[in-house]
This record gives structure tokens, C-alpha cells and sequence, in this order.
């Protein structure tokens, strides 16, 4: 499964910048692999500390700018979760994710639902939008929190 979804994006990579006349560079490759090695979301800044330690001649703005080509093209997706932060995911395949998120201590729980595919659906035909991009987050407070007598 890994190696397929490695390869997939790979070539949707290489379209995307053929179509622009782009290549697919050495450096870009090399944050690719490491990329989809990465398990879970990420910000730009912790995936250049774990390039860093590979490869002592990335740069902050190389990977900031490979990653927003990744979104670009298809193969990741931005998300907010709530703490600042801008984290950075896998999306080859379009399985589509929605995050639970504690107010107080941050916790991630991350689900996937049918329910979420066709509520944007309705939302696209009801209000006349072209949706191409979705992330779902609810916050609230985890049961730890909740326990411990936060809210």
C-alpha cells in the first residue's frame, strides 16, 4: 500500500510540474520520500528538522516552497488545527479526514466518516459552491481533560 501510494505520488507530481514546465528536482524528490515516510501531520518546520538530519543542505525556504507545490499538486493538504500552526498531511488517495481536537491540552484524535462526503455535497448543490479542498475539525475537550476538571 505504502509503495503504490509512493508511486502515485511520484507521477502526480511529475504532471504536475511537466504541465508547468517544472522538473522534478533531486531536492524535491528527496522531501517527497521523506514526506510520505512521515506518519500523521506535520508543520513545514519539523519536517525541515527531520530533512536536516539527512541531509545537512536543505533549506527552510526549499521545503516551505516544495511543500506548498505538494498541496499544488495534489498530493498533500494544509490544515489548521486550532493551535497556530499551519500541519501538513498525505492526500493521495482522497480519503478524506476530520480531527477531533482538545481545547486544553491539544490532542488529536483523527476519524474518517461517509456522513462528512455527502454533508459537502449537499452544502455544494444548496449554496452553489465548487468544493475542492475540505477539512473538518471540531474542538471541544478530550475525556482526560474532562476528567482532570478542566471545563
Amino acid at each position: 500500500m505504502k509503495k503504490r501510494m509512493q508511486t502515485l505520488a511520484k507521477k502526480r507530481l511529475i504532471d504536475f510540474l511537466s504541465d508547468r514546465k517544472l522538473r522534478l528536482t533531486s531536492q524535491r524528490d528527496f522531501i517527497l520520500k521523506h514526506f510520505l515516510d512521515t506518519e500523521g501531520q506535520l508543520t513545514a518546520e519539523e519536517l525541515y528538522e527531520l530533512l536536516k538530519k539527512r541531509d545537512e543542505t536543505i533549506g527552510h525556504a526549499t521545503v516551505y516552497r516544495t511543500l506548498r507545490l505538494f498541496v499544488n499538486a495534489g498530493i498533500a493538504r494544509e490544515l489548521h488545527l486550532g493551535d497556530g500552526s499551519v500541519r501538513y498531511e498525505a492526500d493521495i488517495e482522497g480519503i478524506r479526514k476530520g480531527y477531533l481536537v482538545c481545547s486544553e491540552c491539544g490532542k488529536r484524535v483523527e476519524f474518517s466518516d461517509d456522513e462528512m462526503d455527502s454533508l459537502g455535497k449537499r452544502l455544494s448543490k444548496e449554496h452553489g459552491f465548487s468544493i475542492d479542498n475540505r477539512s473538518v475539525v471540531f474542538f471541544g475537550i478530550c475525556p482526560d481533560c474532562q476528567q482532570n476538571g478542566m471545563r
